[in-house]
């Protein structure tokens, strides 16, 4: 094996580059990974355009990292290539995929199992370097096999649907409650899915690009609504018998996509903010007290990884749909980065391959 390897290089805001750097080496109880395929993802755009965000400004208390240069990529599918000391239950040629999480397992979340509240947690590919590479390092415990049924492809895929899981689960969605999904992005068409697998009797998507509202239907919306072009509330009201949305997810995380989950739902409803918000939402309070709803929010994943696992292996979810592209490593900027950023209407999920 070589020395060095191609990988994508972050190093602050608008510097990303393709370079060799060293094949990395694992150490105790890691696994090496040589990676088959990893999506981009929304976090990866922003740290490009505006981190560090999740990637640390101070040495990481797990790992020790700080800012770059750093290896970015994290919605993968790899096969193990070498196991260091103390990595057991695993075999090299294994086809995996990663829960990102890194934890101390000590803290009294990790004790209770929720370890996305760790009070040191970190994530591969912000907290230690990713799979936007030809091979990286994770701690043995973030592992989980693929099913046979699930290809590498669809591999890639698990991390974004486990975070859809959660954030469905974090409503207490039952079954025949009526869901509202603001914005089709990746993830909001993933939480559409979810939701209509998890028992939803119909789904409404609220997306003002067109591509994506067909999108949505496709994949199973019972309506979707152009916001610049009617007033959602009133659209969702009008297909409700006027009793709106039970359960709303805003996928999008500004202003207006949390007003609009505001107005698409009902009385005792559940809104949980999934998207990323970047700047301050003004609340009025007094929209959601009068009709007692609820507002929670998702961030990231604990244990969903084995149902996402099986809602890929049995088709209940269709990622294939989602992938508008596929580009080799080499132009990961071009042809990946850039069409995401200034051509949205036009893709979903680019997925990337290392050779």
């Amino acid at each position: 094996m070589a020395d060095t390897m191609k990988a994508a290089v972050w190093r602050g805001q608008k510097d990303l580059s393709i370079e060799q750097v060293p094949i990395p080496q694992p150490g105790p109880g890691e696994v090496r990974l040589k990676v088959k395929v990893c999506g981009i993802c929304g976090s990866d755009l922003h740290e490009y355009n505006e981190g560090p965000f999740l990637i640390p400004r101070r040495p990481h208390p797990l790992t020790g990292r700080q800012g770059g240069p750093l290896v970015v990529g994290h919605e993968f599918s790899a096969e193990i290539d070498s196991l260091g000391p103390e990595a057991e239950g695993w075999q090299p040629g294994d086809r995996v995929t990663v829960n990102c999480l890194l934890y101390c397992g000590v803290c009294a979340y990790c004790q209770r199992g929720q370890y996305n509240m760790c009070l040191k947690l970190g994530t591969v590919a912000f907290a230690s370097d990713g799979a936007f590479a030809e091979f990286l390092c994770v701690p043995a415990y973030t592992l989980l096999k693929l099913p046979d049924a699930v290809t590498d492809d669809m591999g890639a895929f698990a991390e974004p649907l486990a975070v859809a899981v959660r954030v469905v689960k974090r409503t207490r969605l039952e079954l025949g409650h009526s869901v509202a999904v603001i914005g089709a992005g990746p993830i909001g068409l993933l939480v559409m899915q979810v939701a209509l697998a998890a028992g939803a009797s119909r789904v409404f998507v609220v997306e003002p690009m067109a591509a994506r509202r067909e999108m949505a239907l496709k994949l199973g919306a019972a309506l979707a609504i152009d916001p610049t072009a009617e007033d959602a509330g009133k659209a969702i009201a009008a297909a409700t018998g006027n009793m709106r949305a039970d359960r709303a997810f805003d996928c999008v995380g500004i202003q207006a996509s949390f007003d609009t989950a505001v107005k698409c739902t009902g009385r005792r409803a559940v809104i949980c903010v999934a998207g990323m918000a970047l700047k301050p939402v003004e609340v009025r309070f007094l929209s959601l007290w009068g009709h007692e709803k609820e507002i929670t929010f998702s961030t990231g994943y604990e244990d969903e990884f084995p149902a996402a696992l099986a809602l890929l292996a049995d088709g209940r979810v269709d990622v294939e749909s989602l992938i508008s592209d596929r580009i080799k490593l080499d132009d990961l900027l071009s042809a990946g980065y850039e069409p995401l950023m200034n051509q949205p209407d036009q893709h979903l999920k680019i997925l990337v391959y290392p050779e």
